[in-house]
């Protein structure tokens, strides 16, 4: 009896497993719902090494509004704790998103000064147009997060 019903966890897995994969592959060119397959890529995980990814494109809507462009100060940046980000503005225009999670103990940054995104709990500095350590204990970058710019606003994606 024990084997059945390890047998039946099993394939209960591995259906719940195949069902959600099939969903997420949608393309959205068979006339689907396109908001499907834009929900699987905003899911997808950011790479810490790369930049976050900006997007203009009214196609690309769907993520979270969180602030007007003009709400991120050029060489500064804003916290947004409630979602867990901070989001930046390094140079006319330009607009970057972190985790706002420190990577040295798992604090919440504070605040974004002096072209840093400052932690309270220890001291540790990121740099505000790459997320790179400029001044530890930390050791590794924040991880980068999702934004898109549509019009004025700034959403997560």
């Amino acid at each position: 009896m024990r084997s059945d019903t390890t047998r039946r966890t099993v394939l209960a897995t591995g259906t719940a497993a195949l069902a959600l994969g099939a969903a997420g592959c949608g393309t959205g060119k068979s006339g689907g719902d396109a908001s499907a397959s834009q929900a699987a890529d905003a899911s997808a995980p950011a790479s810490a090494s790369s930049p976050a990814p900006v997007s203009s494109s009214p196609a690309a809507a769907g993520g979270q509004a969180l602030a007007a462009t003009s709400e991120i100060p050029e060489g500064g940046g804003k916290v947004f704790k409630e979602q867990k980000v901070v989001v930046t503005q390094p140079a006319k225009g330009q607009f970057k998103a972190f985790s706002a999670t420190c990577t040295h103990q798992g604090c919440t940054v504070a605040e974004v000064a002096d072209g840093a995104i400052v932690c309270p709990c220890h001291g540790s500095r990121f740099d505000i147009s790459d997320g790179s350590v400029s001044h530890g204990p930390a050791t590794r970058p924040l991880d980068t997060e999702s934004i898109m710019v549509m019009g004025n606003s700034i959403h997560l994606s």
